[in-house]
């Protein structure tokens, strides 16, 4: 009976999620939800999201700041930002390629991700991996920024008992907060550990109060997510890089891409030929993370 109304409890969001989280007897009803829910998957609806004429941005143009031979990269990526919501978004395919020649390992990416995004003790978005390449004495030193590798075929997806997770036309991997229970079983399921759960917990809760910066709203996927409180409207939740989806929406290039102190990481719409991320492609020395995974990642590496 106590687990029944755990259950149910964690279905509909009424108990705080972080208790959920680091009580071990909830923990156990915490598999049998997932297992209930999943048995009965096969009849929720997949999450709709919307395609066409409806989804086309318009922008505008900075006038001010013109596309020239000389200009810095990114000023050629928003331009072609631009260029590229002005279409459906079944018709643009978004891809990052990141210069590991060009990184200098300073976490920059990884800071602004954190601040953009009002990401809670626990969770980070980009790591960036320091890596020994070769064989002493020809030894290498390369910093890997991982975000998520946005891939085309997830391993998070299959196993979401409740469809939680999914793959927009334009290639973003995406998670409805509201939907996601917090099994857990995309985060076990990314071969790139590149998924992780928020617990509710803030940077300050051993210091005598939390600081208003914390209690901040993220505005992913373009939702206002507040912290109500103690609590986080994402609590409980699997969360991961979405490619600054909310700023893509309004025309704004990935946090992690602007702030970038190198120009290492380029991002663009792939199914546009003259596109600088299309033109990126095209250089050799690139590679994928695990591709022998199958799972055929977006994001690659220049090495």
């Amino acid at each position: 009976m106590e687990n029944n109304k755990k259950e149910e409890s964690l279905l509909n969001k009424k108990i705080s999620r972080k208790d959920f989280f680091k009580s071990a007897a909830v923990a156990g009803a915490s598999a049998l939800v997932a297992s209930e829910v999943f048995a009965k998957s096969r009849f929720l609806p997949e999450i709709e999201i919307p395609i066409g004429e409806s989804t086309i941005k318009e922008i505008a143009e900075f006038k001010s700041v013109k596309v020239e031979s000389n200009s810095d990269i990114l000023i050629r990526m928003q331009a072609e930002l631009k260029k590229a919501l002005a279409k459906p978004m079944e018709q643009r395919k978004w891809k990052m390629i990141i210069d590991t020649r060009k990184c200098v390992g300073c976490h920059a990416c990884t800071v602004s991700c954190i601040a953009e995004n009002k990401l809670p003790k626990g969770v980070i978005y980009r790591p960036v991996t320091t890596v020994e390449m070769g064989t002493y004495p020809d030894l290498k030193m390369r910093f890997l920024p991982q975000p998520c590798m946005q891939c085309e075929t997830p391993s998070c997806v299959p196993v979401c008992p409740v469809n939680a997770t999914g793959i927009r036309p334009d290639g973003i991997v995406h998670i409805d907060y509201e939907v996601c229970i917090g099994c857990g079983n995309c985060v076990e399921a990314c071969p790139y550990e590149h998924r992780s759960m928020d617990t509710g917990e803030n940077y300050c809760d051993e210091t005598p109060s939390v600081q208003p910066y914390e209690l901040l709203p993220t505005m992913e996927y373009g939702k206002d997510w507040t912290r109500e409180g103690k609590y986080s409207a994402t609590e409980g939740s699997a969360r991961k890089c979405s490619f600054c989806l909310h700023r893509l929406d309004v025309g704004q290039l990935p946090q992690c891409v602007t702030t970038c102190i190198g120009r290492a990481t380029y991002f663009g719409d792939i199914n546009d030929p003259t596109s600088f991320i299309s033109e990126m492609a095209t250089k050799p020395n690139q590679m994928k993370l695990l591709e022998e995974k199958g799972t055929n990642p977006t994001v690659t590496y220049i090495i």
